[in-house]
């Protein structure tokens, strides 16, 4: 655009013997050129800072993404397996996440792992540009629905149709994103929970990785770091679950107590 801009006011001032119009002209060829390479600092720069965060449409919070660039640089050091992040508004239309993350798997030079997370779309997934890279962290243990086999249990009785649901159930334990993106809570924002959720998640996969490589991530990145969240999901599920044993007993005692009388709706 900036030769074509130049260029074309250039052909209209040519004719003119006018100082102030050519120095409009050469005004603006060092505007546009100017203007380049203020574009091309900017595209850089962005490239650099968010190497690992490869995509942001919903946090835009800088101390987020310092935070996964810090671990996604480590891991990639100490281990040369690059784990990105992407945090989607919403899947282009009429393409899937697994087409979506496969696209960017194919430019990936290194062995990579793509965790994302779709906000419209309600999805979240892991995909890989390497199978092998499966065997240094648990897929479905991060991408579970429950954080303790309590809580897997009672789920697995609620829910589970058959044995064989309920042995899956009760398999997949130790969720570090869902359990965390279910939270409903009036003083959280949406963006605030999927802050924490996804990078629970990454800090979750990256301790897998680094301890299944025999390395540490050091930073203060340790194997607790990322379970302080998920022990107050387990406080807020488990209250939720006493609340509710609370309110069937109370249930019941109300239908013994009122036999005659028409059953009230709570």
């Amino acid at each position: 655009m900036g030769p074509f801009l130049y260029g074309y006011v250039y052909t209209l001032c040519r004719g003119y013997s006018k100082p102030l119009v050519r120095r409009l002209g050469i005004s603006l060829k060092f505007l546009t050129r100017g203007l380049f390479a203020l574009i091309l600092i900017i595209t850089l720069q962005s490239q650099l800072v968010a190497e690992y965060l490869y995509k942001d449409e919903i946090i835009h919070n800088p101390k987020f993404t310092k935070e996964i660039e810090t671990i996604g640089k480590t891991l990639f050091d100490k281990t040369g397996v690059s784990l990105k992040l992407l945090m989607l508004k919403e899947l282009p239309s009429g393409v899937s996440m697994y087409e979506y993350e496969n696209e960017i798997l194919k430019k990936a030079t290194t062995p990579t792992i793509l965790l994302t997370f779709s906000e419209m779309d309600k999805a979240v997934d892991i995909e890989v540009n390497d199978k092998t890279l499966y065997k240094y962290f648990d897929k479905e243990q991060v991408l579970s629905p429950v954080t303790s086999y309590v809580q897997a249990f009672i789920m697995a009785a609620s829910y589970a149709r058959t044995w064989d649901d309920f042995k899956k159930v009760m398999s997949h334990t130790g969720g570090s994103i869902l359990p965390l993106l279910g939270v409903k809570s009036k003083e959280m924002t949406a963006a605030t929970k999927y802050s924490a959720a996804m990078f629970n998640g990454y800090l979750d996969i990256a301790q897998q990785i680094a301890s299944a490589k025999g390395v540490e991530l050091g930073n203060g990145y340790d194997s607790e770091t990322n379970q302080d969240m998920l022990f107050l999901v387990k406080i807020l599920f488990y209250g939720f679950v006493l609340y509710a044993i609370i309110m069937y007993i109370r249930r019941q005692i109300y239908k013994r107590r009122h036999k005659d009388e028409q059953f009230k709706e709570w």
